[in-house]
């Protein structure tokens, strides 16, 4: 397949300006894409927007894409991160990307270059772990991140479980599971006067804390034990680790 070509032929294609070999294309007012072939020539980084569109924004998502490619799609991984990224006027400060299998663009007109397109998006660092399944990267990219909504906010990776007694609420099987930062917000003051209750949530560098209730709140994680907390110190304690920013691929590491 023609790279190139490809991308010249998609409705109201034009090269992108200030990259080279990149175009940039539209389906009506809505929907804009701007793609860049790989230095290999056999890929294509592609980034989407949705509703308000900003080509200088896709041009520095592709620009840094195509400078950290190797990290960001050739270890394997169903969605990866490389942190360091910087736009004006916005807060994004990594780029992700997302393997074939997880985004399935093109697949129903051109299934061929589906296989060989990785999407790339402006990003917040706390948001992608680099552990993710494919299952996990899928959830991440097509339901809990809208990755082509350039005025999002962040949506920090979350993994967490929970029992109460008291409420009768808790989560499905021990193994923790990918929810949004509102939820361990909600469920960390339930367990007051829940004794056999817990919150145990794990963030994006795989730390994992646990909240309990026994005659007062009982924090731990990482081998220590705290007591004597009020609910607001646990949940601003809580909020702390989701943004807890140990780069996993740094554009500063070797």
């Amino acid at each position: 397949m023609d790279l190139l070509t490809t991308l010249a032929g998609f409705p109201n294609a034009v090269p992108l300006a200030g990259l080279d070999r990149a175009w940039t294309w539209s389906l009506g007012p809505v929907l804009h894409f701007a793609g860049a072939v790989t230095a290999d020539g056999r890929r294509l980084l592609q980034t989407n927007q949705r509703g308000r569109h900003d080509e200088d924004l896709a041009r520095a998502v592709l620009v840094f894409a195509r400078r950290h490619e190797d990290a960001l799609i050739e270890d394997g991984r169903p969605i990866a991160a490389v942190h360091g990224f910087s736009a004006a006027g916005y807060d994004f400060d990594a780029v992700a990307s997302t393997a074939p299998e997880v985004h399935g663009h093109h697949r129903a007109q051109n299934p061929g270059l589906t296989a060989v397109t990785y999407i790339a998006f402006p990003a917040f660092g706390t948001e992608v772990s680099g552990r993710e399944t494919l299952e996990e990267a899928q959830a991440r990219y097509r339901t809990m991140l809208s990755p082509a909504e350039i005025g999002r906010d962040a949506v920090p990776f979350l993994k967490m479980s929970f029992g109460n007694p008291r409420t009768g609420g808790g989560s499905t099987g021990a193994a923790r599971a990918l929810t949004y930062p509102r939820m361990l917000r909600q469920e960390i003051p339930q367990l007051e006067g829940a004794p056999g209750g817990f919150v145990e949530w794990e963030n994006r560098v795989g730390d994992v804390w646990r909240v309990e209730w026994d005659q007062g709140w009982v924090l731990s994680g990482g081998g220590e034990e705290r007591r004597g907390l009020g609910v607001e110190e646990v949940l601003q304690f809580a909020d702390g680790t989701l943004r807890a920013r140990r780069p996993l691929r740094d554009p500063e590491e070797p």
